[in-house]
């Protein structure tokens, strides 16, 4: 194996260091996160589960100002295993970097989630064949079940949009805890 001299030592060691940096700084990207979207249905428990998907099929960057950077949830407000029933609307993104996200509206009555809608908002084509899959499986997933204890595995293949939409739940339930 050849031997390298000082200067060529020195560029390997810099990039190197360089690689390990870079890989620092993106272990943290691509954690799925999800903050409640600011909108006038968001949390309503007066408002219809039509006018909250009228809500969450509006431009997801809208909500996106109200978004604290690598925040779980902008809210306060901790889950109480005890939810009012109402529509609560919340944004999810993932990725590598975030660039891709879903809305999330979730009915919930006497405890249990009554409807779900979900519109993609997908940056590549990979990513909308995914998103569209699961949009058109997580009705039959989560409708009837009990919000509390609600977490979805791998739904239709689609991994990282399943993780946005755990965490989604997470802040649905904080939304409408009591």
């Amino acid at each position: 194996m050849a031997r390298l001299n000082g200067r060529s030592q020195r560029a390997a060691s810099m990039a190197a260091l360089g690689l390990v940096a870079a890989s620092a700084l993106l272990a943290g990207c691509g954690e799925p996160s999800a903050v409640p979207m600011d909108d006038e249905y968001a949390g309503s428990g007066d408002e219809s589960s039509s006018a909250a998907s009228s809500a969450a099929s509006s431009d997801a960057s809208d909500s996106s100002s109200s978004a604290a950077s690598g925040s779980e949830s902008s809210s306060s407000k901790t889950d109480s295993g005890r939810y009012k029933d109402g529509t609560y609307a919340v944004k999810g993104e993932y990725g590598p970097v975030g660039e891709d996200t879903i809305d999330v509206s979730v009915t919930v009555s006497s405890g249990l989630v009554s409807d779900v809608q979900v519109v993609g908002h997908p940056f590549t084509t990979i990513s909308k064949k995914h998103q569209d899959a699961f949009i058109k499986a997580i009705p039959g997933v989560v409708k009837g079940k009990a919000l509390k204890t609600l977490k979805v595995d791998k739904v239709a293949g689609a991994s990282w949009t399943s993780e946005a939409f755990n965490k989604a739940l997470e802040v649905a339930r904080e939304q409408a805890s009591e």
